[in-house]
């Protein structure tokens, strides 16, 4: 199968630039006349794509219905984007057992071939996105393991705990096969949403995602939370995963999900998140204590370079404050 990669740049004239749209295609004005981006497309059935009428001839573009048309950024990726049309047809004239082909932007607009209309629901909203989907998710990220925490705390009562719950929900959309995962609730104690996976992680298969979800509805919410005692066992579990060669061997992220944490808890991702930084400075201060670092001399010149700094420092703040104090008056 060819692969073509095109990019082009904006230009003036692409803003008279029109493509199809799936959306507005065949469509006309009260006077009769075709709406903008919304020219004569042909479509006939074809009984190898389920009797549907389609072009087998030209792709279209589907445009999710938040954005907007003719946005500069939409328009340029549909233009350098055309030239798919050929490849389209190529793929399909040498293997006729091929379906549908299409190409999904970050952008959002989404080029289909064979082209086809498509049909708002009854509140003329087409709630497609390309992006959303599990194939172009799967091939724009990288596989990753995730521990997501969830605050069950009293203050997570109520609506609190019911837009936590579908927030973990719209996680797992995101994970895909090659993605590892757990979950775990916690207020004062530590809660495994899947009591028997405790300090592991597992594959984000479908059969798994769906009985992690039938668990979420069991977590409701009472007494304080203690982030730190869930922070720390979440690194723990991706460092014992990662070290044990299993899971996505990539990635790994802590997602949390909580009204708000009483702290910064610099002391835990000093731990865990900054190790090279932290075996550095313990490397400096060895030295130091070995007398296997710089002389004194040297020491004391850099004293008195960084006092002179503080005093320039000193004289600069003074001057802001004055000229604020002025701007004030």
């Amino acid at each position: 199968m060819e692969v073509t990669i095109l990019t082009t740049v904006w230009t003036e004239q692409m803003s008279e630039y029109e493509y199809f749209n799936a959306v507005l295609i065949n469509e006309r004005d009260k006077d009769g006349n075709f709406l903008e981006l919304g020219k004569e497309f042909i479509l006939a059935p074809n009984d190898h794509f389920n009797n549907l009428p389609v072009n087998i001839s030209l792709s279209d573009v589907q445009v999710p219905t938040n954005m907007y048309n003719k946005d500069p950024a939409i328009v340029n990726g549909v233009y350098w984007s055309e030239s798919l049309n050929k490849v389209f047809v190529d793929n399909f004239d040498r293997d006729p057992s091929l379906i549908w082909q299409y190409f999904g932007s970050a952008k959002g607009f989404f080029r289909q071939y064979p082209g086809i209309k498509w049909e708002p629901d009854e509140n003329g909203v087409i709630a497609f996105d390309c992006r959303n989907r599990k194939w172009y998710i799967q091939a724009a990220t990288s596989p990753k393991d995730v521990v997501i925490l969830v605050d069950v705390s009293g203050s997570m009562k109520g609506l609190r705990l019911t837009i936590a719950k579908q927030t973990v929900s719209s996680i797992l959309d995101t994970l895909g096969d090659d993605d590892f995962f757990n979950i775990i609730a916690y207020n004062k104690e530590l809660h495994y949403v899947e009591p028997c996976l405790n300090g592991t992680l597992v594959q984000a298969d479908r059969t798994n995602k769906e009985h992690f979800r039938e668990h979420l509805d069991k977590l409701f919410a009472k007494g304080i939370g203690m982030l730190d005692i869930a922070l720390n066992e979440a690194f723990n579990i991706l460092s014992d995963f990662n070290h044990t060669g299993q899971g996505s061997i990539c990635s790994q992220a802590i997602m949390l999900i909580t009204d708000g944490a009483v702290d910064t808890y610099d002391t835990i991702f000093a731990k865990y998140n900054w190790p090279d930084r932290k075996n550095k400075l313990k490397e400096e201060e060895e030295e130091k204590e070995e007398g296997g670092g710089r002389g004194g001399e040297e020491e004391e010149e850099e004293e008195e370079e960084e006092e002179e700094e503080e005093e320039e420092e000193e004289e600069e703040e003074a001057i802001t404050t004055a000229a604020r104090g002025h701007l004030s008056g």
